[in-house]
């Protein structure tokens, strides 16, 4: 006897359904230079308000609580205080101090912003990681460091390598108007009394591994045009 296939394996279309094209009914367009620029803008104001409202309103709580979070700084080589490097940034001493942060450290927050929020957190986390436990390590027993000068320090000196670091001479330019604009910021670096020269150190060192080894900030290569003979 004859096998005949079974009809229930065949699929018989819907008289009345379109006949499908092979197409979709829309392909989404890559964003427009100005759109992707606009949306870079918006989230590097929103990575740099975050912080600033985060420091001031931690500020403003160490002021009701009479200074008592400042004992959350970094306590070098004291065990119990090593999780400080993550609570040190966000403490300052007085109006004048967390002011000065805040000038300097906007305008660094903004331009590191620009490349995105993975870029953002990347260097935020390697600078405070770095000069945190370079600042713990080497201190001095029986001080206590509080400040975002070390962040901002690794976020300044991160701006002014990472140009050398991607072969973007855009970049490299930036980091040339910064080393004039901030050159006062060198002095940082010497041995104060009352100053924590060890975390503005640190930090710089931090931002250097940050410009030397992230890739989310690589800027964007546009492809070569057609015909154009290069491979």
């Amino acid at each position: 006897m004859p096998r005949y296939p079974d009809r229930s394996a065949f699929h018989i279309p819907d008289p009345g359904a379109p006949f499908p094209s092979g197409l979709p009914a829309s392909v989404p367009s890559a964003p427009s230079p100005v759109a992707a620029g606009r949306a870079r803008l918006r989230t590097s104001v929103r990575l740099t308000l975050g912080w600033v409202i985060a420091i001031w309103v931690v500020f403003l709580l160490n002021i009701l609580s009479g200074d008592h979070l400042n004992s959350f700084g970094i306590h070098p080589l004291d065990p119990a205080f090593l999780p400080a490097i993550l609570s040190s940034p966000f403490l300052h001493a007085g109006f004048g101090h967390i002011t000065g942060n805040t000038t300097i450290g906007v305008v660094a927050a903004f331009l590191i912003g620009l490349s995105g929020r993975r870029t953002f957190f990347e260097v935020t986390a390697i600078c405070m990681i770095i000069g945190g436990l370079g600042t713990w390590l080497l201190g001095g027993v029986g001080t206590n460091h509080i400040g975002a000068s070390g962040l901002v320090y690794g976020w300044m000196s991160y701006l002014m390598v990472r140009g050398f670091y991607n072969r973007s001479l855009g970049q490299i330019l930036v980091g040339v108007i910064l080393v004039f604009s901030f050159s006062g910021m060198i002095y940082g670096f010497l041995p104060q009394a009352g100053l924590s020269w060890q975390g503005h150190l640190f930090g710089a060192v931090g931002g250097v591994v940050a410009g030397a080894t992230i890739r989310s900030d690589d800027p964007v290569r546009r492809p070569p045009r057609a015909g154009s003979g290069l491979s």
